[in-house]
C-alpha cells in the first residue's frame, strides 16, 4: 500500500490554496511575437543588433586571454583582473569612491543588509522597499526595523524622532541608523524624495551616525548623466552611504555593484556571506556588462533614453484619456518621467487576458508581492516599443473598460 508523503501533501494543499485566490505563480516564457510591455529591458539593449555585435566582438577578443568560467568565489580563485578592472570603470563612471561586484542585486541587498547594521543598531525602511532588503534584514543583528510609509517624508521624520528619543544611544551618536529606499520602485513606478530624507537625516543626526542606501536597480541606465542613476542626476552622491545599481534591467546583463567607501568595500569582502560564499560572475556576463558600460559613457544610450521618455509621455497622455466612471473599474498610477505604469483594478488577470490574447505582454501583480488591496496590471515601456504598440495597448484598455462598466451596469439591474 502506497503511503502518503505528509511534506508532499503539504506543498499541495498550500499550492492550491494559492491558486484558488488567483496568486500562484508560475514561470513564463515571452512568446517571441508579442509587444513586450512587462519586461525590464528598458533601453531595448538585450535586443539591439547593434549591441549583440559588439558584446560578440569583445567577448571573442578578451576569451582569448580570459577563462570563460568563474572557477570559484572570488575570495578562492574566482578573482579576475577583468573583475577588478570592471569595479573601477564602474566606480570611476558613477563618480564613487571603490565599488565591489555582486552576483545580482537580490544577493547584494541580502549581503549589505545582514552585516551593515551592527549589533543594536536601527534600520528605517520604506514601507514598500523589494522583498531582498526584507531577506537581508531578517539577517541582521539590528536591534528594531522600523518602516515608515511610502515616499513620505513627514513619516519618516516622524518615526526618526521616535528613535532619538527611544534611545539615547542613537541620540549620542554611538548606535547607527540605516535607512534603506530605492530611486524607482519597481511595482508603484515613482521616486524616493532622496534629496529631502538626507536633509532630515543630516538635521536630526548631525553626529554621522544616519546612513541612506538607496537601490538604483530600476533607474541605472534610463536617469541621471548618461544612465548613471537618480543619485548623480541629483548631485548627492557624496552624501548617500551606498548605492546599488543592477545590470539585468537597461544594462542587459547580469549582476550588481555596490558603490561605497573603499573601507566598506573591504567591510563586505569580509563579511558579506553572498560574496563570500558564491562562485563569482563568469566572463560572459562581465562583458556584457562592460559593453554597455562603455556605451553608456560614449553617450550612444541617450539617444534611447530620450526614445524612452518619448513613449513614455505618449502612453501617459494616450491613458489619461481614458476616463472610466468606477474607479474600481481601472485607476491608472503613474509619475512623469517613469517608464513603470500601474494599472490598479480589481480584475488584474481578466486585463492581463485581454491584453496577452492580442499580442500585448503585461502581467497582474497579485498579493504578496504587492499589499493585498493593491493588485494591479504592470506594464513598462522600453525604448523600441513602437507607437503602433502603444497605440494598440491603449486601445484594448479602452475597450476593456467599456465592457467593464457594462458589466458592471448590468450587474446594478
Amino acid at each position: 500500500m502506497k503511503t502518503t508523503n505528509p511534506l508532499l501533501e503539504a506543498f499541495r494543499a498550500v499550492l492550491e490554496e494559492r491558486r484558488a485566490k488567483g496568486r500562484l505563480r508560475a514561470l513564463k516564457v515571452l512568446p517571441p511575437d508579442v509587444a513586450d510591455f512587462s519586461s525590464n529591458d528598458f533601453l531595448s539593449l538585450s535586443i539591439s543588433p547593434a549591441f549583440r555585435e559588439l558584446y560578440l566582438d569583445n567577448l571573442c577578443k578578451t576569451s582569448n586571454s580570459h577563462r570563460i568560467a568563474s572557477s570559484g568565489s572570488r575570495l578562492l580563485d574566482g578573482d579576475t583582473d577583468y573583475a577588478e578592472d570592471l569595479e573601477e570603470f564602474l566606480a570611476r563612471f558613477h563618480n564613487a569612491p571603490s565599488g565591489r561586484l555582486f552576483n545580482s542585486g537580490y544577493d547584494a541587498n541580502v549581503g549589505i543588509y545582514s552585516c551593515i547594521p551592527q549589533r543594536g543598531d536601527v534600520i528605517m525602511y520604506d514601507e514598500l522597499i523589494h522583498a531582498s532588503t526584507h531577506d537581508g534584514m531578517r539577517l541582521s543583528r539590528a536591534g528594531r526595523r522600523t518602516p515608515f510609509k511610502h515616499n513620505s517624508v513627514e513619516d519618516f521624520q516622524e518615526k526618526l524622532q521616535k528613535e532619538i528619543d527611544l534611545d539615547p544611544l542613537v541620540r549620542s551618536g554611538k548606535r547607527n541608523v540605516i535607512v534603506a529606499v530605492e530611486s524607482l520602485y519597481s511595482m508603484e513606478g515613482d521616486f524616493a524624495p532622496i534629496r529631502e530624507i538626507l536633509d532630515v537625516l543630516e538635521s536630526m543626526l548631525p553626529l554621522s551616525n544616519g546612513h541612506l542606501i538607496v537601490d538604483e536597480a530600476h533607474s541605472t541606465g534610463i536617469f541621471g548623466p548618461r544612465g548613471a542613476g537618480i543619485v548623480q542626476g541629483l548631485g548627492v552622491e557624496d552624501r548617500v552611504f551606498i548605492r546599488l545599481h543592477t545590470f539585468g534591467k537597461a544594462v542587459a546583463s547580469n549582476g550588481a555593484i555596490v558603490l561605497c567607501a573603499p573601507i566598506t568595500r573591504e567591510y563586505l569582502t569580509n563579511y558579506a556571506r553572498p560574496l563570500i560564499f558564491s562562485s563569482a560572475t563568469g566572463l560572459p556576463s562581465l562583458v556584457a556588462t562592460r559593453t554597455s558600460y562603455e556605451l553608456m559613457a560614449e553617450g550612444a544610450t541617450e539617444p534611447l533614453q530620450a526614445q524612452l521618455q518619448q513613449r513614455i509621455e505618449l502612453l501617459r497622455s494616450s491613458l489619461a484619456n481614458i476616463a472610466p466612471a468606477s474607479s474600481a473599474i481601472l485607476c491608472i498610477n503613474h509619475h512623469p518621467t517613469s517608464p513603470i505604469f500601474s494599472l490598479r483594478t480589481k480584475f488584474p488577470h481578466d486585463l492581463a487576458k485581454i491584453c496577452q490574447k492580442e499580442g500585448l505582454m503585461v502581467r497582474a501583480i497579485m498579493s504578496p508581492t504587492v499589499p493585498l488591496g493593491t493588485e494591479r496590471v504592470r506594464a513598462c515601456l522600453h525604448a523600441r516599443n513602437s507607437v503602433e504598440e502603444l497605440e494598440k495597448l491603449v486601445d484594448v484598455i479602452r475597450k476593456w473598460v467599456r465592457v467593464k462598466e457594462k458589466e458592471l451596469e448590468r450587474a446594478r439591474l
